[in-house]
């Protein structure tokens, strides 16, 4: 067996993210504060995934990738984030479970999983509140005032990189509504296997 197929069978798809990596076509939809709104903000976006592994929980072996994250609008290039992630990507080969495990400084952290094959390019991962195995938790402040029910993140890998959307269903105290926080963006390797 080739060390390519021995790394597939151990880190799935993960082994194909490893690296580093851009897009600066990013929309995000969701609620502005500033206009008492919804809007969407184009950003730029940059990752780093760095694998390792295995860890091991008795019987299971994960192999993961250490995931750093960080957005800015495009009309603030020049100054702090908006958003960054900090967390892993982690793949069980044997129950082939694929898990985004992260977390934001804003007071969430959040584990979502599905079932990938080793091979998978294209994939789905899920999480809800209140689940135990594939969950979101947050600070009070955000629970009572945009208390997050559920995440999807949908990711589509390519030769040439990959990109995902993710959905974050948000109960807006201020709205008195749902509200379907969205993120998109394509990126492509700037560093890295």
């Amino acid at each position: 067996m080739e060390t390519h197929e021995v790394t597939q069978n151990l880190f799935g798809p993960l082994a194909l993210l490893a690296g580093e990596w851009e897009g600066s076509d990013g929309i995000d939809f969701s609620f502005h504060h500033e206009e008492d709104a919804t809007g969407f903000t184009p950003y730029l976006e940059k990752v780093q995934l760095k694998p390792f592994g295995p860890v091991d929980n008795g019987n299971q072996h994960l192999y993961g990738l250490d995931y750093r994250m960080a957005a800015w609008r495009m009309t603030e290039l020049d100054q702090d984030p908006f958003h960054t992630e900090v967390g892993y990507w982690l793949y069980d080969a044997e129950a082939k479970v694929l898990s985004r495990c992260f977390m934001v400084p804003r007071g969430s952290v959040l584990i979502a999983s599905g079932e990938v094959e080793p091979d998978a390019t294209e994939f789905i991962l899920t999480a809800k509140r209140g689940s135990t195995t594939n969950g979101i938790l947050s600070n009070a402040y955000l629970d009572e005032r945009a208390r997050s029910e559920s995440y999807e993140i949908k990711i589509a890998i390519s030769p040439d990189g990959w990109s995902y959307e993710s959905t974050t269903v948000l109960e807006m105290a201020n709205l008195n509504k749902s509200l379907n926080h969205t993120d998109r963006n394509s990126l492509t390797r700037t560093k890295g296997s």
